[in-house]
């Protein structure tokens, strides 16, 4: 019998060994607090070692002041932790045969750890308004680490993530993270010092504390809470107008004849009618009629009646639907109606155009209760082939769901578009009652999630 031979393994090189203690040092901190001295100390070796700054080691330092006292990082957090593509390697004589540049790798892990463990280790206690903000900004510098674009993964301000792959699966955890340190914080103190106040930025998970706390703020606390609450609001309006505003309503009304003005000149469509008028002797196309594009549009007067459910899950998708009823009501010939509603419903439609109002006149939490909302909102259908309803909602009914159910039934039957929109929560995690679900995609209208841009598209086909 022949004896088996052994291979010897090979050394960890000490790149390797570099790179292991750093990422090492990262799961102790992220699973316990407390400080491993020897990580630590070998750690901090190998970042002197590498010429990166000791402060990455600090817990306490935020992305922006280490980027502030050394600028020339702030190229490296860009796409930190984006793949490269297949294949894309770039060995040298220096590098080993498998094309790896070990000493990038180790410069890679010490930021990396940075900005994982500034997003994901937020200890416990108290929370300041400047503890909140610092660990906004880095979670804004992880959204660019991951090459998303700011707010993406956090709120859903900003348009999709460029990322593919697990990346939007990361923007629920910071979504409850998020909601965690706003929890933690002594909120109404820091609403009436306004030299805190200003120091919050605010986010989804600020905006539904505040919602939920608007009736127990008086005086200098509550216009505070107002002022945060109108900055979101604008900057989340920003962001969907332009959405919005790439849509024309209405389609070509051909039947009306062209306005012969210069901008409207299709010069295309000229030329190529005239081109039996060239003369090749002169090289000059002589032009005996001119051609115009068709811009006026039909404007039937369209109906938008939106339902919006204010349970305590709903904030994210009231919220940001609530402004989306307001842009779209600021389009010429669309008639915008805004129903809220829990175990009763109320009628916000002479606020509709400021969203800002609409959102102080609710009041989240309850039950809810769809039959009474749709009671409110079937009076206001007149022209059902003109009109389309969304109905905002995780779909779990106070009491049965039959009778929404048939009534939403009824309503899409009659010619109505009808659209529902899934709940959405502020840690970004979506729940629609299975039991709608399925009955919403047999009878033709698939609940609309995910990005607030879905309903957007939707909105915009059927102003079309």
């Amino acid at each position: 019998m022949t004896e088996p031979t052994l291979h010897p393994q090979p050394e960890p090189a000490p790149q390797d060994n570099r790179r292991q203690v750093l990422y090492w040092r990262l799961l102790a901190r992220l699973f316990d607090h407390d400080e491993q001295p020897a990580l630590e100390s070998a750690s901090l070796a190998v970042v002197e070692d590498i010429a990166l700054p000791p402060a990455l080691l600090d817990p306490q330092t935020s992305v922006d002041s280490i980027v502030q006292r050394h600028p020339e990082l702030a190229a490296e957090f860009d796409g930190l932790m984006v793949p490269p593509p297949e294949g894309d390697t770039e060995a040298d004589g220096d590098e080993p045969a498998d094309g790896r540049d070990r000493a990038a790798e180790v410069r890679r892990a010490a930021l990396v750890s940075k900005v994982l463990l500034n997003v994901f280790s937020t200890g416990g206690g108290a929370v300041s308004a400047g503890q909140l903000a610092r660990w906004q900004s880095d979670a804004g510098w992880l959204e660019r680490a991951l090459g998303c674009p700011p707010g993406s993964l956090r709120g859903g301000r900003g348009p999709a993530p460029a990322a593919g792959g697990a990346v939007p699966a990361i923007g629920p955890e910071l979504g409850t993270i998020e909601a965690d340190l706003v929890r933690r914080m002594h909120l109404r103190e820091v609403l009436a010092d306004p030299a805190l106040a200003a120091r919050l930025t605010p986010s989804m998970s600020l905006i539904e504390q505040l919602l939920r706390d608007k009736n127990n703020l008086s005086g200098v606390a509550l216009a505070n809470a107002k002022a945060l609450i109108r900055r979101y609001v604008d900057e989340v309006a920003e962001v969907l107008r332009s959405q919005v505003e790439k849509a024309t309503v209405g389609r070509i009304d051909r039947s009306i004849p062209p306005k012969r003005v210069f901008r409207n000149l299709d010069l295309d469509r000229t030329i190529w009618k005239n081109l039996t008028n060239y003369d090749p002797q002169e090289e000059r196309l002589y032009v005996d009629r001119l051609h115009y594009r068709h811009t006026a549009r039909r404007t039937t007067p369209q109906r938008l009646i939106v339902v919006v459910d204010q349970s305590g899950s709903m904030v994210d998708s009231m919220v940001n639907c609530t402004i989306l009823a307001s842009i779209f009501a600021g389009l010429p010939k669309v008639d915008v109606h805004l129903i809220a509603y829990d175990t009763r419903a109320i009628d916000l439609t002479p606020w509709v155009g400021d969203p800002f109002e609409v959102l102080l006149r609710t009041n989240l939490g309850g039950g809810n209760d769809g039959p009474v909302a749709m009671a409110m909102a079937r009076p206001k259908i007149t022209e059902p082939r003109n009109t389309v309803m969304v109905w905002i909602s995780d779909f779990y009914e106070f009491s049965r769901s039959q009778p929404l159910f048939e009534g939403i039934e009824a309503v899409h039957r009659s010619g109505v578009k009808f659209i529902p929109v899934g709940s959405v929560t502020s840690s970004g995690r979506q729940e629609v009652n299975p039991w709608f679900r399925e009955r919403f995609k047999a009878l033709g209208t698939p609940v609309v999630s995910g990005h607030i841009r879905k309903l957007v598209h939707e909105l915009k086909t059927f102003f079309a």
